[in-house]
C-alpha cells in the first residue's frame, strides 16, 4: 500500500461515518434548509459547534458569490473549506540539528503516550539518531515497567527511578545523561492524572523549570497526546494542560479505531496548535507525520 492508501485505510471508520452522513444531503437545490442541515450534520460528525458554524457560513457566502445553485456543486467547496482550516497548521515533528531535542509528552492516562514514545524512539533510532527515554510518570502503577518494555523493544536506554520518585529529579538525571552521551533526542514521559489535577500540574510545572534551568543547547517541544476517540473533549484537555505547559503541538492517536476523526478539524480550529503526528494503526510505521491536505483528502475519498 502507498502512503496515502495507508492513511485512507486508517481513516476508514471516520470516512464511512463522516461522508455518508454528509453526502445524503448533497442533492437538490441550494437553499437555507440545506445550510441548516449541513451545520447539524457537521456537528454530529464531531467537527464542533463553532467550526461547523464557520464552515457553513463560508459555504453560504461562496454559494452566493459564485452563483452555485445545485448542492452537489458545493461538495468540492466543502473539502476546500476544511482544507483551509487544517492547512494553516503544517504537521510533522522537526528536530533541530546540533542540539539535544527534548520531547516532553503530556496527556491523560490512556491517551497512548507510552506507545507513542516507543514508536518515536524506534523511528529516530532507524534514522540513526542517539535516543534516550525518561520515565517521568513515577506514580502510575507499572508505568516505568511499561515504558521499559517499549525501550527494550526499540533498543534504546531508559532513565528511571523508583516508583513514587520526584518526576523532576528523573528529568534532571535524564538531561545530564543525554548530554553526557551526546544524544540527539530525549523523550520524556509524564503523568496524566487529571483527576488529581493540582498535583499533576505542579509536577509538570516543576519539570518545566528543570528543563529551562538545565536546557543549555537544547530544543524543547511540549506535545499533548490526544486519543482520537475523545473527539471534542480534546479541546478541554488542551486548555487544562496548556495552563502549566507551553504546548507546541499535538499528537493524535488511535484514529484507526474511531469514527470521530473528523474532530481534528474542530480541534485545530479551536486550539490553534499544529497537529504534528497522527496514529492510524498498531505498527511503528503507522505513527506518521500529519499532512493536512492528505488528511482532508482521505476524509472524502479512499483513493487519490
Amino acid at each position: 500500500m502507498g502512503l496515502f492508501s495507508k492513511l485512507a485505510a486508517g481513516l476508514a471508520k471516520t470516512r464511512d461515518t463522516f461522508t455518508s452522513g454528509l453526502k445524503s444531503i448533497f442533492s437538490g437545490k441550494v437553499d437555507e434548509e440545506f445550510f441548516e442541515e449541513l451545520e447539524e450534520r457537521l456537528i454530529l460528525a464531531d467537527v464542533g459547534v463553532n467550526t461547523s458554524m464557520k464552515i457553513t457560513e463560508n459555504l453560504r457566502a461562496r454559494a452566493k458569490s459564485e452563483h452555485i445553485k445545485e448542492r452537489d456543486d458545493l461538495w468540492q467547496a466543502l473539502e476546500e473549506e476544511m482544507a483551509s482550516i487544517v492547512d494553516k497548521n503544517q504537521g510533522g515533528l522537526r528536530l533541530e540539528k546540533g542540539k539535544l531535542n527534548i520531547l516532553l509528552l503530556t496527556g491523560v492516562n490512556g491517551a497512548g503516550k507510552t506507545t507513542t514514545i516507543g514508536k518515536l524512539a524506534a523511528r529516530y533510532l532507524q534514522e540513526g539518531r542517539n535516543v534516550l527515554l525518561a520515565a517521568g510518570d513515577t506514580y502510575r502503577a507499572a508505568a516505568a515497567e511499561q515504558l521499559q518494555g517499549w525501550a527494550d523493544r526499540a533498543g534504546v536506554p531508559l532513565i528511571r527511578q523508583a516508583e513514587g520518585a520526584d518526576p523532576a529529579a528523573v528529568v534532571f538525571d535524564a538531561i545530564a545523561a543525554a548530554k553526557a552521551r551526546n544524544c540527539d533526542v530525549l523523550i520524556v514521559d509524564t503523568a496524566g492524572r487529571l483527576q488529581n489535577k493540582t498535583n499533576l500540574m505542579q509536577e509538570l510545572a516543576k519539570i518545566g523549570r528543570v528543563i529551562e534551568r538545565e536546557g543549555e543547547n537544547t530544543a524543547l517541544q511540549s506535545l499533548l497526546v490526544i486519543d482520537g476517540g475523545t473527539g471534542q473533549n480534546a479541546i478541554s484537555q488542551a486548555k487544562q494542560f496548556g495552563e502549566v505547559v507551553q504546548l507546541t503541538g499535538l499528537i493524535v492517536t488511535k484514529l484507526d479505531g474511531t469514527a470521530k476523526g473528523g474532530a481534528l478539524i474542530g480541534i485545530v480550529d479551536e486550539i490553534g496548535l499544529p497537529i504534528k503526528l497522527i496514529g492510524v494503526g498498531e505498527g511503528i510505521e503507522d505513527l506518521r507525520d500529519f499532512e493536512p491536505m492528505d488528511y482532508v483528502k482521505a476524509l472524502f475519498r479512499d483513493k487519490e
